[in-house]
């Protein structure tokens, strides 16, 4: 009876995390649309970059504690209001620095360009207010993500009306710049107010906790680091070996393929929990829910990813139009990272039960730099396609080859591998 309600609300949990979602991606495409449209490939591309160094950044702002906030949640549920407390104090020091960083950095790195320095600085002051998504995880350990769903909604209707004004104004780049940071403004005062209408516990801080969180955390820091140079370096590698306009194209590739994974993200941020659980209580069961969600993952993106490989041209047309016709060909390739990247997301609730973190640092430098030497090779031969190919073989590496060749990491992809597979997966009747 209990395994029958917690599945139902795992359900229920997943559903509101997609209706969100689903409503995020359309409001986001109609008014994105309309904004790449008018801003053009060169300043689209110009936007993409600036999001690029955030990303960079993103694992140092968040201290590689996104992976692990539900485990403490489950593991110390008298805790919660210490555990909020601490992880937001940290997260704010660490990217109030990282948003100073990011904006020197572009200072140095395109000097000659006003412009670009004022959109990546205006898109730094977002990642400050980014923290509050503390918040989500005490909610999604709630399995109650019907709220956090709400507010993502609410807050994507003020960023939108935000835009329209924009567009019916003609404003120029840098406003659009402020559109992200609008959008993490918006959603943290409104995650705050959830979390004391819900009489979620005081929170306080503990130095002690910071230290002990921090030492399971570090290895997750540095590895999201080297997921954001394999990552992102492409944008970057792009502007500045090819031009903005080629970041243009690949960054609108990239987000096409990446429209539909709120769904995903949705599964697995409903599975997660019941992982935790599962691992708690069985072996086998803890096996068989993580090679459960790898089949789900692989599956949905091999099945979408043909899709977009058929279709890419018209998808292009309808979406963009005759202006972003050159990311055709990124886009028949990129799509195909999907299942790999999102195989990798998949793979932090196993890596958090079986404390496996300091494997992760060693695979992601390997795969950083692969890609980069990829990106070198390709990039100046087939321009954005170059950088897609190269992300795509970065990724496959990433997530099945280079943790074959660690033996603490050779049970996983053997999980993922049999889940390909659907092996143990699928029973005939006898």
């Amino acid at each position: 009876m209990i395994k029958k309600f917690l599945k139902n609300k795992v359900v229920k949990n997943a559903g509101w995390i997609i209706f969100g979602k689903i409503a995020q991606a359309v409001i986001g495409m109609l008014i994105g649309l309309l904004a790449a449209r008018y801003l053009g490939p060169s300043n689209y591309g110009l936007i993409n970059y600036a999001v690029a160094y955030l990303s960079f950044f993103n694992s140092i702002c968040t201290l590689g504690t996104t992976s692990l906030l539900v485990k403490e949640f489950v593991d110390h549920p008298e805790n919660e209001g210490q555990i909020i407390g601490t992880t937001l104090t940290m997260r704010i020091l660490s990217s109030t620095l990282s948003a100073l960083v990011i904006t020197l950095i572009s200072f140095v790195v395109d000097r000659n360009e006003p412009v670009t320095i004022a959109v990546v600085a205006l898109s730094s002051i977002g990642v400050i207010f980014h923290v509050f998504e503390t918040f989500v995880y005490w909610f999604q350990y709630k399995l109650a993500s019907k709220v956090t769903s709400i507010i993502s909604v609410v807050a994507y209707v003020i960023v939108a009306l935000y835009r329209v004004v924009l567009l019916v104004m003609q404003k120029n780049v840098m406003f659009f710049a402020f559109a992200t940071t609008l959008d993490y403004i918006c959603v943290a005062i409104l995650l705050v107010i959830a979390y004391r209408k819900y009489k979620g516990r005081r929170l306080s801080f503990s130095w002690t906790y910071g230290k002990s969180l921090l030492s399971k955390s570090y290895h997750f820091i540095l590895s999201g680091l080297m997921v954001a140079v394999y990552a992102q370096t492409d944008k970057i590698m792009l502007k500045h070996m090819v031009g903005s306009v080629a970041t243009g194209y690949y960054a609108t590739a990239v987000y096409i393929s990446n429209l539909w994974c709120f769904i995903l993200s949705a599964i697995i941020t409903s599975m997660y929990p019941v992982i935790m659980q599962a691992n708690q209580v069985s072996e086998s069961e803890f096996k068989k829910k993580n090679k459960m969600l790898y089949a789900i993952v692989f599956y949905l993106s091999v099945i979408v990813s043909v899709f977009f490989t058929v279709f890419a041209p018209l998808i292009i047309d309808i979406m963009y139009g005759n202006a972003y016709s050159s990311a055709v060909g990124p886009l028949r390739i990129v799509t195909w990272y999907t299942a790999f990247s999102y195989l990798g997301v998949a793979r932090d609730a196993w890596v958090v039960c079986k404390n496996k973190q300091k494997y992760l640092k060693w695979i992601y430098v390997v795969s950083a730099v692969v890609n980069i030497l990829l990106n070198l090779i390709l990039i100046p031969i087939l321009g954005a396609t170059g950088a897609a190919i190269a992300s795509l073989i970065a990724q496959i590496f990433t997530v099945i080859v280079a943790p074959m060749l660690i033996k603490g990491m050779r049970e996983n992809t053997k999980l993922m591998l049999e889940a390909i597979l659907l092996k143990g997966l699928l029973h005939k009747k006898h």
